[in-house]
């Protein structure tokens, strides 16, 4: 189409509407009368300076790990390295398209195979796939291997899944989409499941157990092998959630202590947190005995080269449209390649120690849920606070976007009533943690001599203290299409 020009009352020349191009028909063919202008649209004229400021404002406004500390626990929210992201958006890797002939992709199928055996390896492992869009699409993977298994072996009377009281909410569900009943473990008053509760609910009905270790509250399951036992002698296989493999990448190998299948949040692990330019990832990793349910297609090597094969006769099928999402298994593969076995393992370290450093500083004014060595994560218990002076773990939650600090995840997990959910990761400085550690610690000195001021914070935000029971019970629906 050829530009129309008209001058504007500055002198410039503005444009505002296109003509048609030769045996092209008019924009006005195509919209309805009332859709279309009468006269240009009345727009201010800025230059480019106003403009660089105003959208340079707009981002300051919005909180990310790249500006501020993010110690959501439970989601990681750890630093994305910018060469993760250069690779990713290398030509080969952004443009290649799901259709397009194999022996065209060969290096993005190179990437993916070599990214499985890596998985497998530190997962202890016999099989990975890569297909699973998300942490949750990779939980209802493994329980449709489990389901397929315990089907083929005529155990169909196995309609319970286990799951301990302190487990991500998306476990139940996912069990209850996979159509079996859920069935809750007690947590000891340790942190970790109570034996006895489990053996108890154990039975002939017992189709696995979905466990997530190290766990919600931030604690490796002491007893992980006992379990594991206890599940099999019953005829159950053992899911592993792992969210949380932060902690453990690289020092302890789920398949080593007894897990059969469980999946990975690649996208928080292995370098881009929520948030960060998505999508998820979700690969699932299993032994041996559950590999032909994997969903096809697969990737495998002949020779040199690499294609899919969509024979396996026992497969659950297609858990994702095509591949999976390329981007993150870019982006992962090019995480662990750069850190190595040694980096791997050295960042669960760090992550291990710079959450037990930041619990020692806030244990000293705040009750820790569970009081012993933690991994990636610990719980704080805000329940003295709120009997006290009435300031609540939401309130803090608030008063901290004051000290322009996100939010820890609260009032999870459920068996913690206060609770405060906080992971610093591995890639936060000890300035960082100490700098948090004193704003949590002036709050808690506001709050027993200021406590309005906690209660009724944010005050430097652009948005107050929202109304969320109206918010609740009178919630506005908007279509952003129709208005």
């Amino acid at each position: 189409m050829k530009t129309i020009f008209e001058k504007s009352h500055s002198g410039r020349s503005t444009a505002y509407f296109a003509a048609p191009a030769a045996g092209e028909k008019p924009v006005s063919a195509y919209l309805p009368e009332k859709a279309l202008r009468s006269k240009p649209p009345g727009l201010p004229e800025v230059s480019e300076l106003e403009i660089v400021r105003h959208f340079t404002e707009l981002s300051h406004r919005t909180f990310s790990i790249d500006g501020n500390f993010y110690p959501l626990g439970s989601c990681t929210m750890k630093y994305n390295p910018k060469i993760n992201e250069k690779v990713a958006a290398m030509p080969g890797f952004s443009k290649v398209h799901p259709l397009q002939p194999v022996e065209t992709a060969q290096g993005t199928l190179e990437i993916m195979w070599h990214l499985e055996r890596m998985l497998v390896e530190i997962s202890g492992m016999d099989a990975v796939t890569l297909q699973p869009a998300a942490g949750a699409q990779g939980e209802l993977t493994g329980l449709l291997l489990i389901r397929s298994h315990h089907q083929e072996n005529k155990q169909d009377q196995r309609t319970e899944i286990l799951i301990p009281d302190s487990a991500h909410g998306t476990n139940p569900a996912t069990a209850t989409l996979s159509g079996y009943k859920t069935v809750s473990v007690k947590s000891d008053e340790r942190g970790g499941v109570d034996l006895e509760d489990l053996k108890k609910k154990l039975s002939d009905k017992t189709a696995g157990l979905m466990i997530t270790n190290p766990s919600t509250l931030g604690l490796f399951e002491e007893n992980i092998q006992t379990i594991a036992e206890l599940v099999h002698k019953a005829g159950g296989l053992v899911y592993m959630d792992g969210a949380n493999m932060n902690a453990i990448q690289g020092k302890a190998r789920p398949g080593d202590f007894g897990i059969d299948v469980m999946h990975f949040n690649l996208h928080k692990t292995y370098s881009t947190p929520h948030g960060g330019g998505g999508p998820g990832s979700g690969p699932v990793a299993c032994k041996k005995f559950l590999e032909p349910y994997l969903p096809v297609p697969r990737i495998v090597k002949e020779g040199n080269a690499f294609k899919f094969d969509v024979t396996p006769t026992k497969s659950i099928g297609k858990m994702k449209a095509f591949w999976g999402n390329i981007g993150m298994h870019v982006r992962a593969y090019t995480y662990i390649r750069f850190h190595g076995p040694e980096g791997v393992r050295r960042n669960a370290e760090h992550a291990v120690l710079n959450a037990n450093y930041l619990m020692s500083l806030l244990k000293k004014r705040f009750k820790v849920a569970y009081p012993r060595l933690c991994m990636h994560e610990f719980v704080i218990d805000n329940t003295p606070y709120a009997k006290k002076t009435g300031v609540r773990t939401l309130d803090i939650a608030k008063r901290l976007l004051d000290y322009n600090y996100h939010p820890p995840t609260i009032y999870f997990p459920l068996i913690v009533h206060e609770a405060m959910m906080i992971e610093p990761t591995e890639t936060e400085s000890r300035e960082t943690l100490d700098a948090f550690a004193a704003a949590l610690l002036k709050i808690a000195d506001e709050a027993k001599t200021d406590p309005e001021k906690v209660k009724t914070a944010p005050h430097t935000m652009p948005v107050k203290r929202l109304n969320e029971v109206k918010a609740a019970k009178e919630p506005i629906v908007r279509c952003y299409t129709c208005g």
